[in-house]
């Protein structure tokens, strides 16, 4: 699961970082692309295929139990907790109800800062615009959570944080592992979405001492606009 994690993630984050974040070998991770999908692999990608049609023609109305009752009675034989793991890990929920919700602690946010970079997601030197997000990762022991600064010259990662909870100290790790690392001057342009969790007091204090300028882009779009 966390080869086929870094495999579909590698447009986003640097493969290094997502081994280390993942506790996996750079060299696993070469030897589970040469080997090959199994042929459990292949089926489960088989059936998330017909799981992904049914969604579209039941107007995305249909829960886990409905969708699994439906494939049967079409003649596709498969396991109704099988149904269940697929669609969570891609992420296909039915529209009357959320199956997972990001949950964050509130702050009181100051007034949005300006989209200095306009969309423009490029930069014409190192450490002079660095994009933070969010993302989550589902493992056995339940939802982990992953906060990262992208150097947008580079696109490699140069602070990440990962914990079980969305919140102020896992945004803060990854900003001081960044300022740590990269030692920035100052100017340089933090450009995240306008989530609370990366406007507390502390955080901005420490990107106010590090002399970074805050903006606000689109919410959930930092990561997503590679390349422009």
């Amino acid at each position: 699961m966390k080869y086929e994690f870094i495999a579909q993630h590698r447009q986003q984050f640097h493969l290094s970082a997502m081994c280390q974040v993942l506790t996996v070998s750079r060299s696993g991770f070469y030897e589970w692309q040469e080997r090959g999908p199994s042929a459990r692999t292949l089926a489960n990608r088989q059936l998330l295929g017909q799981i992904r049609r049914l969604h579209e023609q039941t107007c995305k109305n249909y829960g886990a139990v409905k969708t699994w009752r439906a494939l049967n009675q079409a003649g596709i034989a498969c396991g109704k907790h099988r149904v269940a793991r697929l669609r969570s890990q891609a992420g296909i929920e039915a529209q009357r109800k959320r199956r997972f919700r990001i949950t964050v602690e509130h702050h009181k946010l100051p007034q949005a800062a300006p989209d200095r970079i306009e969309r423009r997601f490029h930069a014409r030197q190192p450490n002079l615009v660095w994009v933070g997000d969010m993302t989550f990762i589902r493992t056995r022991a339940g939802w982990l959570y992953l906060a990262v600064l992208l150097d947008l010259y580079s696109r490699r990662v140069v602070g990440w944080s990962m914990g079980d909870r969305p919140n102020e100290a896992l945004t803060l790790g990854a900003l001081n592992m960044a300022i740590e690392h990269r030692a920035p001057k100052p100017d340089l342009i933090h450009h995240t979405d306008q989530g609370a969790i990366y406007w507390s007091q502390r955080y901005c204090e420490q990107m106010a001492k590090a002399g970074m300028h805050a903006e606000h882009g689109l919410k959930r779009q930092c990561l997503r606009q590679r390349g422009g």
